[in-house]
């Protein structure tokens, strides 16, 4: 038993993880094409854990919970699974009914034949804001159901389910109960005492991040990026380092970014599109704010936003740096545009390797003319989302 569950748990864990990158590729403007992903994650993860660019709304953090909670646990594996995969399609028919449009309803157009449920969307988060204690995959949870401590002691001796501690609960015990109604009716309207768990969870869990310093103050701004939060100067002073790391960091790589998909309209020889690329990169150029790169220590962006859950390797360092020193020296590409093209292409070509777009014409001629066009945000829209739910 200990090692079975031990397995599942593992394998399920790499695929979860896979099937998340799977789905940021998929959006074309979320495409890591220059292997800068890791950056980008540790620094959303420092401000605003437990999110991810594929969730919508908050409230979702209990759906899920309520869902998997009311499972009957005398069912196989299998079983399981297709009962909770029944009662999140129930939900998104449930949702469309009750939500207004366009409210961020995961599975409303696809309905069914949803390949991706909310309750993969929101594993990750719930372990990271504490709701759930049980630390494995989803699919490691329905294998441990039947069998996982029904007593309440929480002695922490071991039993035999991979390690557990016996009498831990699955979910967090201050867990609400779901609202009356529940699951024909529901909205994405948070009750006060469903707010106030959600809010505890964060102060909990994560007491330190701008997501926690933000939702206590019961913040909405609606600013575009949280480097323009009106309420910038106020932020705690570690959080307002990372977001001047981010700012600059976003500013000097979008640049890169726009090389990149100039570079392969051009060889496409898409005039369309490369008149786009260079009206943005020109546009990038007049706004790009060079003092800000002068000042930056990149020393100090590696120590400020480093992070035990993504490890940035030594190549996507390096291309940073060479990046930054680039157009330090330069002041932008424009005066030394080959040795710029030369540092995306080397770049390109040491992650994708034979698929390289620059070497291998295929998969270039499957390029759709756009992959990662837009500045990093680190998950800001979707903080942004979840301060509005809670301040309703």
């Amino acid at each position: 038993m200990n090692s079975a569950i031990g397995w599942i748990d593992f394998d399920e864990k790499e695929r979860d993880r896979a099937q998340r990158l799977m789905d940021l590729f998929r959006e074309q403007d979320s495409r890591d094409e220059l292997g800068l992903g890791a950056i980008r994650d540790s620094i959303a993860d420092h401000l605003f854990p437990g999110t991810s660019t594929i969730q919508t709304r908050l409230r979702y953090m209990l759906f899920i919970p309520w869902i998997l909670r009311s499972l009957p646990s005398n069912l196989g594996v299998r079983e399981m699974a297709t009962r909770a995969r029944q009662k999140e399609i129930e939900l998104v028919r449930a949702l469309i009914a009750g939500a207004p449009k366009d409210v961020g309803i995961i599975g409303r157009d696809a309905g069914d034949k949803l390949k991706r449920l909310p309750s993969s969307v929101y594993w990750s988060g719930l372990e990271s804001w504490g709701i759930r204690c049980f630390p494995g995959s989803i699919d490691a949870y329905f294998a441990a159901l039947p069998n996982w401590p029904k007593d309440a002691a929480k002695d922490h001796a071991e039993d035999d389910l991979g390690g557990a501690p016996r009498g831990r609960s699955l979910w967090h015990e201050r867990l609400p109960d779901p609202p009356a109604g529940w699951p024909e009716d529901i909205d994405f309207e948070l009750k006060p005492d469903e707010a106030s768990f959600l809010l505890d969870r964060l102060v909990e869990r994560h007491p330190n991040s701008l997501l926690t310093y933000l939702a206590c103050r019961h913040d909405r701004a609606a600013a575009d990026a949280i480097w323009l939060h009106p309420h910038l100067a106020d932020f705690p002073a570690q959080a307002r380092r990372v977001v001047d790391h981010a700012r600059v960091f976003s500013g000097v790589m979008h640049g890169a970014s726009l090389l990149y998909n100039l570079l392969l309209s051009e060889l496409r020889a898409k005039e369309d599109w490369i008149e786009k690329y260079q009206s943005a990169l020109a546009q990038w150029s007049d706004e790009f704010d060079s003092k800000a790169l002068v000042s930056w220590s990149l020393d100090d962006f590696w120590h400020e936003t480093r992070h035990t859950g993504h490890q940035v390797l030594e190549p996507a360092k390096r291309f940073v740096t060479d990046w930054v020193s680039l157009i330090r020296k330069e002041g932008g590409i424009s005066r030394n545009r080959d040795a710029a093209n030369a540092l995306i292409i080397a770049r390109e070509k040491r992650l994708k390797k034979g698929q390289s777009r620059f070497a291998n014409t295929s998969a270039r001629d499957r390029w759709q003319g756009a992959s990662g066009i837009e500045r990093f945000q680190f998950r800001w829209p979707i903080a942004r989302s979840y301060l509005k739910d809670l301040k309703r």
